[in-house]
């Protein structure tokens, strides 16, 4: 299994498909998230891509959802990851060592209240994992990095202060993409994204989400989109959770008629919170 994913080796989005996919799943490391579209759109490159779309804290990754809407890729999983930074140096570092902590300005922030205590130089880098990387390319005896266990262990670097994040209930939700193509249907799936816009008439969107909840799913995530071109009107995306296969499509046949446009993004298996 060879899939894109955003970042360097040692990255989250490495510890994300690595726990879809087990360990033995190839990465094809991406400057950007187009990039990651782009290659796992492509067969020939991979079998597709693992891709950031919200953080419980930060909210959702609003570009992302455009990336998607564009594509030709279906969701074919997700994966919650928890995000555990942690403060790591070359073996035989001490603390007191340390001058300068290295990393990415949303993993410094991240780990504040940890930093602030010492007085220490922070220096944001564009990647938690290459700020590992480095660390252990210059055998730095006075530089730390903030990264992922995945990149102590890849680097051969030493975590002097694991899990030093300010909020403990931190999660990322990874999709896990696909090419239409080639993408199966799953059978024990529970969960769906779709994106649908109304004709904008008063109580139409109320009308389709009155549709889903007597259908009895649940919709864990309903986000609006300026539709480009438009004078202010907005397509959703939503994500929808079920019992069976046969209760979303009867929902989605439902609600079709009362939509201009409806396009299912994936039908698949919904993933497990593991702290």
């Amino acid at each position: 299994m060879k899939v894109s994913i955003q970042g360097y080796e040692g990255s989250f989005h490495q510890v994300a498909a690595r726990q879809f996919f087990g360990k033995d799943v190839e990465v094809i490391t991406c400057p950007n998230f187009r990039d990651v579209v782009k290659v796992a759109s492509n067969k020939k490159e991979s079998d597709g891509g693992v891709m950031a779309i919200e953080n419980s804290i930060a909210g959702s990754i609003l570009p992302n959802y455009n990336l998607l809407q564009k594509s030709k890729l279906k969701v074919v999983g997700e994966v919650y990851l928890h995000i555990a930074q942690n403060l790591m140096v070359n073996r035989g570092v001490k603390l007191e060592d340390i001058r300068e902590v290295h990393s990415h300005p949303m993993a410094i922030l991240q780990c504040i209240d940890f930093l602030e205590k010492h007085n220490w130089k922070l220096v944001e880098t564009e990647d938690t994992a290459l700020s590992a990387k480095h660390v252990h390319q210059h055998k730095s005896k006075h530089i730390a990095a903030i990264a992922s266990k995945l990149a102590a262990e890849l680097f051969d670097l030493d975590m002097i202060a694991p899990n030093i994040h300010t909020l403990k209930n931190n999660y990322t939700r990874f999709l896990i993409l696909q090419p239409e193509n080639i993408a199966q249907e799953i059978s024990n799936a529970d969960k769906a994204s779709i994106n649908f816009h109304t004709d904008h008439s008063r109580g139409s969107l109320a009308k389709v989400l009155t549709n889903i909840a007597e259908g009895g799913i649940n919709l864990s995530k309903l986000q609006s989109f300026p539709i480009p071109g438009s004078d202010f009107k907005y397509s959703f995306h939503a994500d929808m959770e079920f019992d069976s296969l046969d209760q979303f499509n009867t929902v989605v046949e439902k609600i079709t008629p009362m939509t201009e446009e409806l396009k299912v993004y994936g039908v698949y298996k919904k993933g497990e919170m593991k702290s």
